[in-house]
């Protein structure tokens, strides 16, 4: 309770000034409040402390909306700052504004921490994000690259705090961090911003951009991809992650997370769910024989439907390990596993199959553009299983060093038309299969007998 009597309506009155203020006692009370002749509303109170003191302080007392606020003046002010910062406050007041209900809402924001407003937008981030995105989310808005902003109030957060932690992190982790960085900041304040958590925009816009990662663009070598694709024992888990990546050149999380729920073995065909690809689509695609082989050789667990990996739910996710035991068997260096994607990609289309063919063994939707991307739902199922096939055979013979060495000699070696000649009769062999392939390794492999120009194709 208040002490009463002790109003600014002139009674109790003095003026409040360092003489006045230090020979005010408490007379026998535990608390008092003594008001300024002069201000209205100005005073300093006295309260009697549990350990016999007597603690001084400067307020300014007003009503707002039929009640009584008081607001205690912050620091250890001379009775003529007090009054300063009083007269400020009790301006406020006249203009309608709330001092004491602004400090609750300051003391309420000051506790919306960074770190407790991240972990929050994380929370409903999981539901929607992909895990890889997910997993860029927390290590950057929650590890040491932001770490000096964890315990600020977020709406005091400047773009100041912002282009200086940038800055930092640059710095210390290099500009493709610090670009990565900045674009997970911008969007947590972005998504603050719409659920009004911030009001005065987004404190990360207007800072400066670091550069981004350049896009890779190493292809594998016949021999790099030969000597990936054949490093690991194949029977390993490892080894058959590798194999699968090469043969369907699907990104690494979508063979760690392959589920049997997923595979039809008769048909022959992995229905990767929209849950699980990048642009959330389903994406089906048929198995050539060599994968199926792989697919039936990996022994089933009860505990769980993933193939990969020893948590049900999520399968292998831990490649960092993979590509350590990779890179020690293969002998390849400065190659990333996206890159097998890239070059599957690539070598595809050196094999003359169709752009859109290979975009639909990617699981890409760049190819329907436009109103293809409205009327065009055609999985080119044929197409794309020919192009895997096709794919699987180019694989297995580079995996044959004697083959490989030959075949770039048949390809590559003579004249502009003999090699122009030479290629059309591999790319044809390829293409076709069968016979026509079988022949074309024969003569690879120094068989005289075998004539790959010669034999007839399919239909003729």
């Amino acid at each position: 309770m208040l002490p009463e009597g002790h109003l600014s309506n002139g009674k109790d009155t003095v003026k409040l000034d360092a003489k006045t203020v230090s020979a005010l006692r408490l007379d026998g009370k535990t608390d008092a409040i003594f008001f300024d002749s002069e201000m209205p509303g100005f005073g300093h109170r006295l309260r009697l402390g549990t350990d016999g003191k007597i603690n001084r302080s400067w307020i300014v007392q007003y009503r707002r909306a039929g009640s009584t606020r008081r607001v205690t003046l912050k620091g250890v002010l001379s009775p003529a700052q007090a009054r300063e910062v009083a007269k400020k406050a009790l301006a406020k007041v006249a203009l309608g504004e709330d001092p004491q209900a602004e400090r609750q809402e300051r003391r309420a924001k000051d506790k919306v921490k960074f770190a407790a407003v991240v972990a929050e937008y994380l929370e409903i981030a999981a539901r929607k994000l992909r895990p890889k995105t997910l997993y860029e989310n927390r290590r950057y808005l929650t590890d040491a690259y932001f770490k000096p902003l964890h315990d600020m109030p977020l709406d005091k957060i400047t773009r100041r705090d912002v282009a200086a932690q940038l800055v930092r992190v640059e710095r210390e982790h290099g500009s493709a961090a610090a670009h990565a960085a900045r674009a997970k900041l911008s969007g947590f304040f972005a998504w603050a911003l719409k659920s009004g958590l911030v009001e005065t925009g987004n404190p990360v816009a207007a800072t400066p951009i670091p550069e981004p990662s350049k896009p890779r663009d190493h292809v594998l070598t016949d021999a790099e991809l030969a000597a990936i694709y054949t490093a690991l024992p194949p029977e390993s888990e490892y080894g058959r992650m590798i194999r699968l990546l090469t043969l369907l050149g699907a990104r690494r999380q979508e063979i760690g997370g392959i589920a049997w729920p997923e595979l039809d073995l008769d048909a022959g065909v992995w229905t990767k769910p929209a849950s699980r690809t990048k642009n959330k689509r389903e994406h089906k695609l048929p198995l050539p024989s060599a994968v199926l082989e792989i697919i039936k050789s990996v022994p089933r667990m009860a505990s769980r439907d993933q193939l990969f990996g020893l948590r049900a739910a999520v399968g292998f996710s831990n490649f960092t390990k993979v590509k350590l035991a990779l890179d020690a068997a293969s002998g390849v260096r400065g190659a990333r596993l996206h890159d097998i994607r890239r070059t599957v990609s690539t070598r595809l289309h050196d094999l003359a199959t169709p752009p859109h063919v290979v975009e639909q063994v990617l699981g890409h939707r760049m190819h329907r553009a436009g109103s293809a991307g409205t009327y065009n739902w055609s999985e080119y199922r044929d197409e794309v299983a020919a192009a895997l096939d096709k794919w699987q055979r180019y694989v297995l013979m580079i995996a044959d060093s004697d083959l490989r060495v030959t075949h770039k000699r048949f390809t590559e070696t003579g004249d502009e038309k003999e090699r122009k000649a030479n290629r059309k009769t591999f790319i044809d062999a390829i293409s076709e299969g069968d016979a026509r392939w079988d022949r074309y390794l024969a003569m690879l492999r120094g068989d005289a007998a075998a004539n790959v120009v010669s034999l007839p194709r399919k239909g003729a």
